[in-house]
C-alpha cells in the first residue's frame, strides 16, 4: 500500500463518492471528509518525517455499516436502528486498531439490513449497482464495501462475513474479499448477525491490501504482519478441487472460467486432487434444518420485530422469522454436530494444502432477477451456498477475481484450515500473480 500523497489519493476518492453519475450516495451513507482530511494530511508529514505506522499507514478505508464509531447511531443498514438506537460510547476494537494504523477512514458503506443476505439488496438506502453492470446486483450483505473499492471510493474495505459477506460482494464486483479464523479478530461492536459465525474481514484490490488490513485489525506486530509475505510457489502445492454440490448448476461463465484458473494451477505445477469431504457433506445436510443465522438473529431481533417489524425489509424480515421455528433440542443438536463436523475438516486437511471452488456459482443477477421473493430466495440460496461452508466450519478463506476476458466477473476461493491465515494469502498471492501473468 502506497503511502505517497495520501491527500491527493483522498480527495479522488471523495471525488469517486460525490461524482452524481456514479454510486456514490447508495454506495457511502457518512462521508467523513474533514475528518479524512486530517488524518490524510497527517499521514503525508509522518511520510515526509520519514515516519511510517506499518502497511496500513495512509490507506483509504471505509467501514461496513455495522461498525461501532463513537458518537455515532450503528444503523447496520436500517432504518429501524437509525431512529432507535443510541450512539455508540466507542469505536469498534477494529476501527480503533485501523486508525492507530495510519488508516484514513473515508466513509461508512451501505450494506444489506442487518447483513442477512447474499444478495445485497437494500430498500431504505437503495442498492449499489454493481460496477461491471449497474443493473445487477453488487452481493451482499458487504454490498457498498466492494463496489467502493472496485469503483474507487477507497482502497480497503472493512466489512463481516458470516456466510460469505465479504467473499460474495469480492467475487461479483471482482475484487479480492477475505474471511479470518473467526478467533484471530474481535467481533465486539459490531453489529451481530450470527454470535456463532460472524467474523470481520477485508475486501481490496489485491491480496497485498487485504493482508495488511487483516493483520491490523488481529492486533498483529508490524513485524509479523503477512502484507509483506512473499507469494508462495504454486509447485508441489496439494490443493483439492471440491467436487459434489459446489459445483452443482454453476452457470456457464462461472464455469468456463473457474475450470480455466484450474488447468492453469495444474500447468503451472499444483498437485490437483478431486476430492469430496464427508464434513462437507454432513454440513450442508445439517443446514437444512435452518443454521445458525436465523436462530441467533431472531434472539437479537425478536422484541424488534413486535415493535418495529413493519419497518423492516421484508426480505430480511422473513428469514429471521425463521429462526423461531427452531427448537432448542434441534439448535444444541446442530451445535454438537458442528463442533465434531469442525474436528473432521481440520483433520481433513492433513491430506492438502488447500481447497478451491468457485466462490458463488452464478455471476451476479440482474435486479430484476430477484425481484420478487420467490426469485430472491433462489438467487440468495445459491450465492451463499458455497462461501457458508467456510464459516461453518470454522476455516479461513479467501476470493480471488479470475482473468474477466470481458464477461462479468468471477471468483475463484480458496480455504484453509482454521489459523493457517498467513499461509493461505501466501497461496493467494502465488494465485493472484500466475492469473495476472
Amino acid at each position: 500500500m502506497s503511502t505517497s500523497n495520501v491527500r491527493e489519493r483522498l480527495e479522488q476518492a471523495l471525488d469517486r463518492i460525490a461524482d452524481a453519475a456514479g454510486e456514490g450516495a447508495r454506495t457511502c451513507l457518512t462521508v467523513y471528509s474533514e475528518a479524512a482530511r486530517a488524518a490524510a494530511n497527517a499521514a503525508d508529514a509522518r511520510a515526509r518525517a520519514g515516519i511510517s505506522l506499518g502497511p496500513l499507514d495512509g490507506a483509504i478505508v471505509s467501514l461496513k455499516d455495522l461498525f461501532d464509531v463513537a458518537g455515532e447511531v450503528t444503523r447496520a443498514g436500517s432504518k429501524v436502528l437509525a431512529a432507535e438506537a443510541k450512539p455508540a460510547l466507542a469505536d469498534a476494537p477494529v476501527v480503533r486498531r485501523l486508525r492507530a494504523a495510519g488508516a484514513v477512514i473515508v466513509a461508512k458503506t451501505n450494506m444489506t439490513e442487518f447483513a442477512f443476505s447474499g444478495v445485497g439488496i437494500n430498500p431504505h438506502y437503495g442498492t449499489p449497482g454493481n460496477p461491471a453492470d449497474r443493473s445487477r446486483v453488487p452481493g451482499g450483505s458487504t454490498s457498498g464495501g466492494a463496489v467502493a473499492v472496485a469503483d474507487g471510493m477507497c482502497e480497503i474495505a472493512i466489512g463481516s462475513d458470516t456466510g460469505g459477506s465479504t467473499r460474495i460482494p469480492a467475487a461479483l464486483c471482482g475484487v479480492v474479499g477475505f474471511k479470518p479464523s473467526k478467533w484471530r479478530i474481535p467481533t465486539d461492536g459490531a453489529f451481530p448477525l450470527s454470535y456463532t459465525l460472524d467474523s470481520i474481514g477485508p475486501l481490496g484490490r489485491t491480496v497485498a491490501d487485504c493482508a495488511a488490513a487483516d493483520a491490523v485489525m488481529a492486533g498483529e506486530e508490524p513485524g509479523d504482519t503477512p502484507a509483506g509475505l512473499d507469494a508462495a510457489p504454486l509447485s508441489g502445492l496439494r490443493l483439492a478441487i471440491v467436487q459434489g454440490l459446489p459445483l452443482k448448476d454453476v452457470d456457464d461463465t462461472v464455469s468456463s472460467r473457474f475450470f480455466a484458473g484450474v488447468d492453469a494451477l495444474a500447468k503451472a505445477g499444483a498437485r490437483l486432487s478431486e476430492e469430496t469431504p464427508p464434513p462437507v457433506q454432513e454440513m450442508i445436510a445439517a443446514n437444512l434444518k435452518g443454521g445458525f443465522a436465523p436462530p441467533e438473529s431472531y434472539a437479537i431481533h425478536r422484541k424488534r420485530l413486535k415493535s418495529h417489524g413493519d419497518g423492516i425489509d421484508p426480505l430480511v424480515r422473513g428469514r429471521i422469522e425463521r429462526g423461531a421455528e427452531m427448537s432448542a433440542a434441534d439448535y444444541v443438536e446442530l451445535t454438537r454436530l458442528r463442533n465434531r463436523l469442525v474436528r473432521a475438516m481440520d483433520a481433513e486437511f492433513a491430506d492438502y494444502d488447500a481447497l478451491v471452488l468457485p466462490t458463488t456459482p452464478i455471476v451476479a443477477p440482474r435486479m430484476s432477477e430477484v425481484a420478487t421473493p420467490d426469485t430472491f430466495l433462489v438467487k440468495n440460496a445459491l450465492l451463499l451456498r458455497n462461501t457458508g461452508i467456510v464459516n461453518f466450519l470454522d476455516l479461513c478463506a479467501i476470493s480471488l477475481p479470475l482473468p474477466r476476458a470481458g464477461d462479468l466477473p468471477v471468483g475463484l476461493m480458496l480455504v484453509a484450515r482454521n489459523g493457517e491465515d498467513r499461509q493461505l494469502f501466501r497461496v493467494a498471492m502465488g494465485l493472484e500473480r500466475l492469473f495476472s501473468a
